[in-house]
């Protein structure tokens, strides 16, 4: 029997790029962002003050004349050590591969599904460097069933929601919060497909131990099949 492949699937059946943030922010609007530990400006960086990262992402965006600033899919980061959330201080435990993408721009920014869709679940995750008030939605699409993960959005983005709740391609579901209610991290969207929740709700991995890689790399495929940025 075939073994279904779901990033072939959504690499095959989505041809076309879709969006999370606003459509009228073209793609010449956004600039890649490196925050890997191969990233040499980041050696000396002190990630334990969440301003730091934010005046880097801010300059950053600045001297690229960019809107948005996004990567981070299989990124490997120091980012994490700062929270015992990730790090239990052993490396064989130590989670830092991240396992979404990251879309970097201001608070209060909408947050748009990418397809027709229903709420599964919500939950605001506030373990420091978590991802505070998340959303995750359904979608059925050609018979298939997967999930998008819309991490460290803002506390009104998960005030009046029902679980069920329909939501129409392209309709607002949030939008992001600031760093007191995000994890303590510069506003900015955590974005996953995921096809197996394997039972969690409001909640799902959005970094892994570099030995669980190649399961979260088949469950959690690169959310750039479809935004193709």
């Amino acid at each position: 029997m075939e073994i279904f492949n779901f990033s072939a699937f959504l690499q095959d059946y989505f041809k076309t790029s879709y969006h999370v943030l606003d459509s009228s922010i073209q793609k010449k609007d956004y600039v890649s962002l490196d925050l890997s530990v191969k990233n040499q400006a980041l050696e000396c960086f002190d990630f334990s003050v969440s301003n730091n990262l934010n005046t880097y992402i801010n300059t950053f965006l600045f001297e690229r004349n960019a809107k948005v600033a996004f990567g981070g899919y299989l990124e490997k980061r120091n980012l994490y050590k700062r929270s015992n959330y990730f790090n239990d201080n052993t490396l064989e435990n130590e989670r830092n591969i991240h396992l979404g993408i990251d879309l970097w721009c201001p608070a209060q920014t909408p947050i748009f599904s990418l397809f027709n869709a229903t709420v599964h679940s919500f939950k605001n995750n506030t373990q420091f460097g978590d991802y505070g008030p998340t959303i995750i939605l359904c979608h059925h699409i050609n018979e298939v069933v997967f999930y998008t993960l819309y991490g460290h959005l803002s506390l009104e983005s998960i005030a009046n929601l029902e679980i069920g709740q329909v939501f129409k391609q392209n309709q607002q579901i949030g939008a992001l919060g600031e760093s007191q209610v995000n994890g303590d991290y510069p506003p900015h969207l955590h974005f996953q497909i995921i096809k197996d929740l394997q039972g969690n709700f409001g909640d799902y991995p959005g970094v892994c131990n570099e030995s669980q890689v190649d399961f979260y790399k088949i469950n959690c495929p690169d959310p750039n099949l479809i935004l193709k940025l």
